[in-house]
């Protein structure tokens, strides 16, 4: 274990012991964080597109494969909410896309509507954060977005290892997953 991750893995425990979270929203960390399990976690390569897992369910790989369909595509405000198949995603249109082709959602959400999917709390394979005005994925350890680095900015559905605040999001989780 290198003295990096072993100072992240602290900061990320002393993140969730001092956290002043509203009591709304789920407790736990105050920013996402990349951490890399071999075997579980997924890996982005320099096209940026992600590579699957070797031990992950059958859900989760399909999972990577859907976010690697729309990843690089441009955002497009309400993209993906009529059609499944857009030229553009939004945040809540690459989520629903996602977890449509992973066999875990039918239809269209919302970043309201994601507040209240599935199971309250982080995801062993799957979580959805969100909030009012925004949601993404993190999927084997990756982060599926459409903000911008270090803000709020839009840049169309990509995979990220950045850090990003979670502040106000909850995190929910697909049944078994």
């Amino acid at each position: 274990m290198t003295l990096r991750f072993l100072l992240l893995a602290l900061t990320c425990v002393a993140l969730t012991q001092c956290s002043s979270t509203p009591s709304h929203v789920a407790r736990g960390p105050t920013r996402w964080y990349y951490s890399f399990t071999p075997g579980k976690t997924a890996v982005i390569h320099s096209n940026g597109l992600a590579s699957l897992p070797a031990y992950a369910p059958i859900s989760v790989h399909n999972a990577i494969q859907a976010a690697n369909q729309i990843a690089g595509k441009p955002y497009v405000y309400g993209g993906g909410h009529r059609k499944l198949y857009d030229r553009g995603y939004d945040c809540s249109g690459s989520v629903s896309y996602v977890l449509n082709h992973a066999g875990l959602l039918r239809g269209c959400g919302t970043s309201d509507a994601f507040r209240r999917y599935g199971q309250s709390g982080k995801g062993e394979w799957i979580t959805v954060y969100a909030k009012d005005g925004h949601t993404f994925l993190e999927i084997a350890g990756l982060r599926f977005d459409t903000g911008g680095h270090g803000s709020n900015s839009s840049r169309g559905p990509h995979w990220s290892t950045s850090s990003r605040p979670l502040s106000g999001f909850r995190a929910r989780h697909p049944i078994g997953l």
